[in-house]
């Protein structure tokens, strides 16, 4: 099971991110598993039509090193990088995260991965919420954030919370990729059945007053306004 996650947001040319994320699926996937790396989604942003969103997970730092390091020394990055990098323009906005606390992180069983070349198209939508906090602030923000806003945020509400991740701090074990240091955040991830659905949420966490009120309290606890990602996975991710 991994414990350390990278959250990558990658710009991408415009009019690239379907033959970006068709490239993606055939020649990374089972190539970075292979190197013991575990490929824990792939998305669309929602909002974003040149941003691609994908989560990878390692088992700890040492093998984040010697995983990362087999990949991009390996024969699936020599034959199919160059042509990746010709439809990015940025790769660098990369967060590097652990579980809150145990047990906080995606489920060990996710859902099987379509076959290269898959085009069937869930209508789920994630929401990624990512809260920066300053460096004293997050144990605080988690204890707010599981016992109060959490349970708030699912009564009565279709919403399903899949993860909670905060900054890991050690440092980065591959250099030659870098990651977001010394920034301090709080990562949650949510799953709703659609569009529809995420848009009914958002209308009630907006509008009931216990809800805006607890959000006031957790916006005390951070550094500046959470990024929103609104998240459609792609047809391999095995979160979907």
């Amino acid at each position: 099971m991994p414990t350390v996650y990278e959250l990558r947001q990658y710009t991408l040319r415009p009019g690239t991110r379907d033959a970006f994320i068709a490239h993606f699926d055939e020649h990374f996937v089972e190539s970075q598993e292979a190197a013991g790396i575990s490929v824990v989604g792939q998305f669309r942003d929602l909002d974003r039509p040149d941003m691609f969103v994908w989560i990878r997970g390692f088992a700890d730092m040492a093998t984040r090193r010697d995983g990362l390091e087999q990949f991009y020394t390996g024969p699936a990055w020599r034959a199919h990088g160059q042509h990746a990098n010709s439809m990015l323009l940025d790769s660098d906005n990369v967060l590097l995260l652990k579980p809150a606390r145990p047990g906080s992180d995606w489920d060990a069983a996710p859902c099987p991965r379509a076959v290269v070349g898959s085009k069937a198209e869930s209508a789920t939508v994630f929401e990624v919420s990512v809260h920066p906090l300053t460096a004293h602030q997050g144990g605080h923000f988690d204890e707010l954030y599981t016992e109060q806003f959490e349970p708030l945020l699912i009564a009565g509400s279709e919403i399903t919370p899949i993860a909670t991740l905060r900054t890991e701090t050690a440092a980065n074990t591959f250099p030659r990729l870098p990651v977001r240091e010394k920034e301090h955040v709080f990562v949650t991830m949510s799953r709703f059945a659609d569009e529809a659905t995420y848009d009914t949420h958002v209308g009630v966490r907006t509008t009931q007053p216990s809800s805006t009120q607890l959000t006031g309290r957790v916006h005390l606890l951070t550094a500046e306004a959470p990024q929103i990602l609104r998240l459609a996975p792609t047809p391999r991710s095995t979160l979907s």
